[in-house]
């Protein structure tokens, strides 16, 4: 079975959604199912069915967190040496060559990315051209609009 990386944060997170699935979101529909259920027959019961339709989504995300889980390497990047160099896990403070302006991101699993947090997936491109580099060197990323340059200003392992 594929091991997917994820940080120590990233995998308590996801196990976190996964408990509170199971032990709020779970019983609600239970209970919003028997409530229906009383109310009389089941096949004109547009509220039965609602629940039921819910009860469905929610037990398929418990198993796909559940998967999720059973397949995580975690990675705690406080464990590790760091030698400057980019790998996953690291935040990494990076300049466009270009227009000079400075980015942070952090280099995380698939399942915790979030642009909007500087949280990047190890999969995107940019995290792709800028693991295995180290500081003061610079990364040619390909994007849809050409080629851009980053030069790597400062690497922590965090």
């Amino acid at each position: 079975m594929k091991r997917t990386p994820i940080t120590l944060k990233g995998f308590k997170k996801l196990k976190a959604k996964l408990e509170f699935l199971k032990k709020k979101k779970r019983p609600k529909i239970i209970s919003s199912i028997i409530s229906a259920r009383s109310q009389g027959d089941l096949r004109e019961n547009a509220e039965y069915q609602a629940a039921r339709e819910e009860q469905s989504f929610y037990e398929g995300k418990i198993k796909e967190i559940e998967l999720k889980l059973s397949t995580a390497q975690i990675i705690d990047i406080t464990k590790i040496v760091n030698v400057g160099k980019i790998i996953f896990g690291s935040t990494i403070v990076i300049q466009n060559m270009k227009t000079k302006k400075k980015l942070i991101y952090k280099i995380v699993g698939e399942e915790e990315s979030d642009i909007k947090n500087n949280l990047i997936s190890v999969n995107s491109p940019i995290a792709r051209g800028l693991i295995g580099k180290s500081v003061g060197k610079i990364a040619v990323i390909v994007t849809p609009k050409g080629k851009v340059e980053y030069k790597i200003l400062t690497v922590k392992y965090i």
